[in-house]
């Protein structure tokens, strides 16, 4: 009887030790963020959301003059927001400089004031930095990926001053409506383009 309740404890104790690990990854020791906007930021964010690296891509406005903006104030054009969207990733396992080399292959830089179909001054192309570290690195991402284009990139290099969250039903769009339109025959076809 003994050796039976010594193996059931060893046993317990076992299974408890592989139940407390869950392979669940230890968080990174630090993180960064950026902002960025690239035209529909449903877009912007379903293409970060499938990069190793990038821990959470949050939908939101920056750039502009009114506080706490509406989706229907972005959209009039009249705010001096652009719809962007806010990456936190781990440095260890992606580098500012290749968010930014995505960045240029997932829209088009050199088009002022639109993507697609989507027009005016809220999907215009920003990079917005918190510091002079990353001014420098979006200033030379800019001036390596304008070889690959033949206009000259219009992407607004600056400095953020304020990022608001967009409404709920904003964020995440494509992972939850992936059968919407806009996601059928914008969203899609642009991860198939990036091979994501």
């Amino acid at each position: 009887m003994k050796y039976f309740l010594l193996i059931t404890g060893v046993c317990m104790i076992l299974l408890a030790a592989l139940a407390g690990s869950g392979g669940a990854e230890t968080p990174p020791s630090k993180t960064d963020t950026i902002v960025l906007g690239g035209g529909c930021f449903w877009c912007v964010e379903a293409v970060y959301e499938r990069i190793e690296g990038i821990l959470d891509a949050v939908s939101g406005y920056a750039g502009g003059s009114v506080k706490n903006p509406t989706y229907e104030q972005v959209s009039t054009g009249r705010t001096g927001h652009a719809e962007v969207v806010q990456l936190t990733y781990d440095p260890s396992k992606i580098t500012l400089e290749k968010i930014l080399e995505i960045f240029w292959k997932a829209h088009d830089p050199t088009t002022p004031n639109r993507q697609g179909a989507d027009v005016g001054p809220q999907y215009r192309s920003i990079i917005l930095y918190k510091n002079e570290t990353e001014r420098r690195v979006a200033e030379e991402s800019k001036r390596k990926a304008q070889s690959s284009f033949r206009s000259p990139i219009v992407t607004e290099i600056l400095p953020l001053t304020e990022f608001y969250r967009a409404e709920e039903y904003h964020q995440d769009y494509y992972r939850k409506n992936p059968y919407a339109g806009y996601c059928t025959f914008v969203i899609r076809p642009k991860l198939e383009k990036l091979g994501l």
